[in-house]
């Protein structure tokens, strides 16, 4: 295992993490060995957004004796008091939430504890006026939480939340289906990503790279936007590329999965060439949203980008995009079916039509 350092907290993280969305799925036991030989690789930094509540006795069971030597990153606001996953900004419910998850984790502290999910500025004023955020702080004074994060899809408000909050971290969705070209299949324009990227690294703010996969899409041809399969190896070394990016933490539910990122560091240097995306171009295929959000702005006020997106990861089985979706301000059920964003889409999109769709898909 190789490693980097967090400039602001001097944290030596592994450049291989684990993400733990669906490790529940493989039971406790088998979770447990799962977490154990990932210490034993050199894993050392774990993301606990997972998919249920039953991830966090796994580590418990597995990980308490050497604690010490691990870095946990955990959610205020994503909620689990009631063991499945869900979101609330409510100040009573993260508190319950994060007291039953430290109580499971058999530990007293937080390495990073992360601000969930900041799409919209709106969420983040939200986390003020709630207490949410002073209550993060609050913990960080009496040394519960040891550093303070932040996770975001969206680089205009990745760069106001910065601006405003002491952030020692940063979780961020970096795969070339999210860069690639002029930002069509993530928010913000490439330039804009890289901006971002760019301003961590000068300021010392880690990045923790969510979806190195792009949702697992990228690992299937079927899937890619670019219409060819890349390797687990590929993506991690495009994200590692990025300035600031300290680690990448793909999800992990089988011990095969896992084997596979242990050997990351043993590939011959042809395994992580990405360089066939220069000879590549995504799928502009008609009818087929890539979240480039040239409709805007809905006179509904729709985020038409996100929704589709969203949309488009809770159908290839991404449970937190679902939940994500619900707790949207404005929904697929608010469009009014107006014709502008068909008007606009570069792509022949009939987004009133998908509007429709997505209303049917979540119920709302």
């Amino acid at each position: 295992m190789e490693y980097r350092i967090n400039r602001r907290t001097g944290d030596r993280i592994s450049e291989i993490g684990m993400g733990t969305s669906v490790l529940f799925q493989a039971g406790r036991l088998e979770g447990a060995h799962i977490l154990e030989k990932a210490y034993d690789g050199g894993i050392n930094y774990f993301d606990l957004a997972g998919g249920h509540g039953d991830n966090f006795p796994i580590f418990g069971d597995a990980l308490r004796d050497v604690r010490k030597n691990i870095h946990y990153q955990l959610h205020f606001g994503a909620d689990y008091s009631k063991g499945e996953y869900g979101w609330s900004l409510e100040l009573d419910n993260v508190k319950r939430s994060v007291d039953k998850e430290l109580t499971e984790l058999k530990t007293d502290y937080i390495d990073y504890g992360f601000i969930h999910c900041l799409d919209e500025m709106a969420d983040w004023e939200t986390y003020k006026d709630n207490g949410v955020y002073e209550y993060i702080l609050k913990l960080k004074k009496e040394g519960v939480v040891r550093h303070i994060g932040m996770s975001s899809h969206t680089p205009a408000v990745a760069h106001g939340i910065l601006d405003e909050a002491d952030v020692d971290m940063m979780m961020f969705s970096i795969s070339p289906a999210y860069d690639f070209g002029h930002g069509d299949y993530a928010f913000g324009e490439a330039a804009e990503r890289m901006e971002l990227y760019k301003r961590c690294a000068s300021e010392g703010i880690g990045i923790t790279v969510m979806k190195v996969y792009g949702a697992g899409q990228l690992l299937t041809a079927d899937l890619s936007p670019f219409g060819v399969a890349l390797s687990e190896y590929q993506c991690i070394r495009y994200a590692l590329d990025k300035p600031g990016v300290l680690t990448v933490l793909p999800g992990i539910e089988t011990m095969d999965q896992l084997d596979v990122l242990l050997k990351y560091h043993d590939q011959p240097e042809e395994a992580y060439d990405y360089s066939i995306l220069g000879t590549l171009e995504p799928v502009k295929a008609a009818g087929r949203c890539v979240y480039c959000n040239h409709c805007a702005p809905c006179p509904a006020g729709l985020d038409v980008g996100l929704i589709n997106k969203y949309y488009d990861l809770a159908r290839v089985g991404d449970t937190l995009a679902r939940e994500h979706y619900l707790t949207l301000g404005t929904t697929a059920k608010d469009c009014v079916a107006c014709g502008h964003c068909d008007s606009r889409c570069p792509f022949g999109v009939a987004q009133s039509q998908r509007m429709a769709e997505i209303k049917e898909y979540f119920g709302k």
